[in-house]
């Protein structure tokens, strides 16, 4: 995180992981976290209302087990700028009974390959998903974040600040797909183009 419990990043699509790496080692990055495969669980209750409500409860498995809360994102800003809480749990399987025995339920579950990155106040996040490729950048404030995608020559306005369900759920609408889950299996002989999420290469 940037900040005590605020979570301040955008994200940009990217034909090429690898390019980056490269040129974020160019830039004196350090690599805070190898390439891991890591599964979320988005829970809510039977009724959705933490949907509604715009918060997020995940529970996040990589090289250890995190549970997260997200409040809703502050409109009008040009990164994504929202309260995050999050602490590492020791059992991945018992907080997912743990939240269930609360009343909340699995309402997706998604994937990705992740790479992180330091790159002097600000954390660079390379991500391989079902449905493409993208660099996340989270720092202190948007100065900072903007001042990195420069250095690492990425195309400003081509930055989301949607959220990988977001992203999903605008491609679901668009697309009419009938997967349920952000998981790799799902998206098996599904071509998915950059445009079909509305947005645009930044490298």
């Amino acid at each position: 995180m940037s900040n005590s419990e605020q979570e301040i990043e955008v994200k940009f699509p990217v034909r090429d992981l690898a390019a980056l790496s490269s040129r974020l080692e160019a830039l004196g990055a350090r690599l805070v976290q190898e390439r891991v495969h890591e599964i979320n669980l988005r829970f809510d209750t039977p009724t959705g209302e933490l949907t509604d409500r715009h918060q997020v409860l995940r529970l996040r498995q990589d090289f250890n087990a995190y549970l997260t809360f997200k409040g809703p994102a502050k409109p009008g800003e040009e990164v994504s700028s929202r309260q995050e809480i999050e602490f590492q749990v020791s059992d991945f399987e018992a907080a997912r009974h743990f939240l269930e025995a609360l009343g909340y339920r699995v309402s997706v579950s998604y994937e990705k390959y992740r790479a992180v990155y330091s790159l002097g106040d600000v954390l660079c996040t390379l991500d391989e998903l079902p449905f493409g490729k993208f660099v996340e950048i989270e720092g202190p404030d948007a100065g900072a974040i903007r001042t990195a995608a420069v250095a690492l020559k990425l195309d400003w306005e081509a930055r989301s600040t949607a959220s990988y369900l977001g992203l999903f759920n605008m491609l679901r609408s668009a697309r009419g797909l009938s997967a349920k889950n952000l998981m790799f299996d799902e998206f098996q002989g599904i071509e998915v183009s950059v445009q079909d999420l509305g947005l645009r290469f930044a490298d």
